[in-house]
């Protein structure tokens, strides 16, 4: 069936399909603007790029099979089993079109409607900006029977496309070199690569992706005839569901596919993904506007139809009925507007009240038709309100008794002199006697230190409410400025470097996590501005008569051992920061010349989700087989 839907095509996508808006000349000299930056994620996407146009394939129903191929030799390969990229000759370039495709910026077939109803990559700048940014390349195309090849060096062909021979089927291999004169590194990883390509499948229902590392001898494989179904399942496996069966709604409306499935989970985070033609639409956008109101309305008219709220009760709020939500939503569409080139935000005004529609119709229906599923929602939603009013009363509180002190800072907080956020940091430190070491030795111009006494609370099993009580988050979120919840705002923010500064053990790791995770639930745009920052200290001191060394890692020690000589060497294990006197302190972990400090960054949400949820979360099976997999990584036990 595909094979013969893929010849009837084939005659019909062609050279006069390819139309072309500007040359490529700037890619090499500004990538960033073309893929966000020449770092690691700059990297991935032109693999995103490469697999987005064999998706756009898979959605105009031509292809069911995309392979990526991590070679030893530092290359990737993109295959599928598609129509082929045309190969006659373009009518105004008077060259082949695959020619046209690989080496002209704005080159597709995805401008005039006709190629693609459905498409990805809007902008067509993919393959083109792969190719200009690539040290090599190679296109091999099969089509009528034929194996059609070109191959270019920094964008530039090495000749004409070449027939090379006979070939079955149809389809386009991509492989390319990353260039390592515009990259900072070219090594790719699997698991940054899995990440995007099983979300692909997802929301592909039926579309079999393979994954394989031939550096490691590693493979995988994405398939899910499920599709988003699957994919809301995957999001609440270290959950515990509040309803067995996924809710799926999915309709056609004016030529636009409107696809959601959703399903509650015991938790009190909301983790709703949304996507527009397979982009992840980060900054949501009309569609999720209209996916959100529909849900605020249907489960309220819901309710007061069959009396679970009463008549004296308030309304249930957005943030209410989407308490302990994971859904996916996903909108295919054929002229889709995306605010800027990075694509995160859906701009079609006609979407809103589409989805609203569908979302309404549909959730009206199954609510209907599975009252006991509509009951326990309910229940859950007026819960979350009734917590809810009880965090806008701890909020309250909070800011009248700040209101009625000198200042509203907290006490144990020692800050710095300067006002500019841009220039102050905030280093949050475990236990008063590492924090009596930062206070004395820090530069107090710009470094300001909160040490944290008590126990911290573990956000993932609380409501708002509950957080809101434990005095360490609310000395966290008095000294940050941001406000939390509903009041959080990131103009406010009284330091641009937050640093967790733990002791390098089990307890030191356990606090850092904790911390992690609330900022990840409750200050996401913290780690998203890339303000959060965990500080490493050295696990030793090595000395010798009057020359010393700290180590910040097993290798490091033995360097230090085997460079000193072992005799005469006395070795300092570091359990904790408060070992150090401060002037230590300070030369190795908050001097900003000497100092190593990460920046936590959030590579794919839908992994983080998952990893809080099985780290802190309720379920104890998820967590077991975390670390069953993960044992032989760990550094630094401390026992």
């Amino acid at each position: 069936m595909q094979e013969e839907k893929r010849k009837a095509a084939v005659t019909e996508y062609n050279a006069a399909q390819i139309q072309i808006l500007e040359g490529l000349e700037a890619v090499r000299r500004r990538p960033s603007m073309y893929i966000g930056s020449t770092g690691s994620r700059g990297l991935h996407h032109l693999v995103y790029e490469a697999v987005d146009n064999s998706i756009d394939e898979a959605m105009a129903g031509f292809c069911d099979h995309i392979k990526v191929i991590l070679k030893s030799d530092g290359s990737v390969v993109v295959e599928d089993n598609g129509r082929g990229i045309p190969v006659d000759i373009h009518a105004k370039e008077k060259l082949s079109a695959l020619e046209v495709v690989m080496t002209k910026l704005h080159a597709g077939g995805k401008f005039g409607g006709e190629g693609y109803k459905v498409s990805g990559g809007l902008h067509g700048v993919g393959i083109s900006v792969v190719n200009a940014l690539s040290a090599w390349m190679k296109a091999e195309v099969c089509r009528n029977g034929k194996l059609y090849r070109q191959t270019y060096k920094k964008g530039k062909p090495d000749g004409p496309v070449k027939e090379v021979g006979p070939a079955e089927g149809f389809g386009t291999r991509i492989t390319f070199y990353p260039d390592p004169e515009i990259f900072e590194n070219i090594e790719f990883s699997m698991e940054i690569l899995s990440a995007r390509l099983r979300e692909l499948a997802f929301l592909n229902q039926g579309v079999r992706i393979n994954l394989q590392d031939e550096r490691e001898g590693k493979a995988v494989t994405f398939h899910y005839e499920g599709g988003i179904v699957s994919f809301v399942k995957h999001l609440n496996k270290t959950k515990e569901p509040v309803h067995k069966e996924v809710i799926y709604i999915k309709k056609t409306a004016d030529d636009n596919i409107i696809e959601a499935a959703l399903q509650y989970n015991n938790g009190y985070v909301e983790n709703v993904f949304s996507f527009a033609n397979n982009i992840n639409t980060q900054e949501g956008g009309t569609h999720l506007s209209g996916f959100r109101a529909a849900l605020t309305r249907t489960l309220n008219d819901y309710a007061r139809k069959h009396n679970l709220l009463k008549e004296n009760e308030p309304s249930l709020s957005g943030e209410d009925v989407r308490e302990g939500l994971a859904a996916v939503l996903s909108v295919k569409l054929r002229f889709p507007q995306f605010e800027g080139q990075t694509k995160t935000k859906l701009g079609n005004s006609e979407m809103r009240g589409l989805v609203e529609s569908v979302i309404s119709e549909g959730l009206s229906d199954f609510l209907e038709e599975n009252p006991a599923v509509g009951k326990k929602i309910i229940e859950k939603s007026v819960m979350a309100a009734r917590a809810r009013e009880a965090a806008r009363k701890a909020r309250e509180l909070t800011r009248r008794k700040s209101a009625l002190e000198v200042s509203s800072l907290p006490g144990a907080l020692a800050d710095c002199t300067i006002k500019d956020p841009e220039l102050a940091e905030l280093y949050l430190v475990e236990g008063d006697s590492a924090g009596g070491s930062a206070k004395q030795g820090r530069e107090r111009r710009f470094q300001a230190i909160l040490p944290l006494r008590g126990k911290i609370l573990n956000v993932e099993k609380a409501r708002l409410d509950k957080i809101l009580s434990n005095e360490i988050i609310r000395t966290m979120v008095t000294a940050l400025g941001t406000g939390i919840g509903e009041e959080f705002d990131l103009t406010k923010l009284r330091y641009h470097k937050v640093i967790i500064m733990t002791d390098a053990d089990i307890d030191g790791a356990h606090i850092r996590t904790l911390l992690l995770t609330f900022f990840y639930r409750y200050m996401l745009p913290l780690i998203e501005k890339g303000y959060v920052y965990i500080a490493v200290p050295p696990l030793y001191m090595v000395k010798k008569g009057n020359k010393q060394r700290y180590c910040f890692s097993e290798e490091e020690l033995q360097d230090a051992l085997e460079e000193m000589g072992r005799q005469g060497v006395t070795v300092q294990r570091y359990k904790g920061l408060g070992e150090m006197n401060a002037d230590q302190l300070w030369e190795t972990t908050m001097n900003p010349e000497t100092r190593t400090i990460l920046r936590v960054t959030i590579e794919d949400a839908v992994a983080a989700d998952e990893l809080f949820s099985t780290l802190m979360g309720d379920r104890v099976e998820p967590r077991r087989e975390f670390i069953q997999v993960h044992a032989k990584e760990v550094v630094n036990l401390d026992v």
